[in-house]
């Protein structure tokens, strides 16, 4: 009996996780929150979802990763790094992934392990192109340098993300 109830609770505890897990935009059902990058060279970043809506300012970084985090009709919520944000039209947007790198003079490695070789060092607020990611790596690609870097060290993709 007791097993019966651990196994029950067991279940209905791994149903939580995957109903948050899953939740999907009413407009695309791609999950929500996601990561996309900055299309533009410029973005306007609205109050609301709408041309009607006051711009708050303006992202000016191209290839800039956001998490977009609601969607509407055509707009999508969007926040950076800092948790600054708005809506931002979706033709804007792109779903070629980039990452901002936080940690100043990040190693580039040539395998997913702390004692590979370094191809090189990447400096803090640099913007790379996401590759692979394994359980706490992913391979990068920036100014013509690939390697290896730890997630931890990356905002714009999730701690726990695999990508082929």
């Amino acid at each position: 009996m007791i097993r019966a109830i651990h196994a029950i609770l067991l279940i209905l505890a791994l149903g939580a996780v995957s109903a948050v897990a899953e939740e999907r935009g009413p407009v695309t059902n791609l999950p929500i929150p996601r990561f996309v990058s900055l299309k533009a060279d410029e973005a306007n970043v609205r109050r609301g979802p709408g041309t009607d809506h006051r711009i708050d300012w303006v992202f000016k970084r191209r290839d800039m990763p956001l998490r977009i985090v609601a969607e509407f009709s055509h707009w999508r919520r969007v926040a950076d790094r800092d948790g600054a944000g708005g809506w931002v039209h979706y033709t804007l947007l792109s779903g070629v992934r980039t990452v901002l790198v936080e940690k100043d003079m990040t190693p580039l490695r040539m395998r997913p392990t702390e004692d590979a070789q370094v191809n090189a060092y990447a400096e803090a607020g640099v913007i790379a192109r996401l590759g692979e990611c394994v359980p706490g790596w992913c391979r990068l690609m920036a100014d013509g340098q690939r390697g290896w870097a730890e997630t931890a060290a990356l905002w714009g993709v999730a701690p726990d993300e695999l990508r082929e």
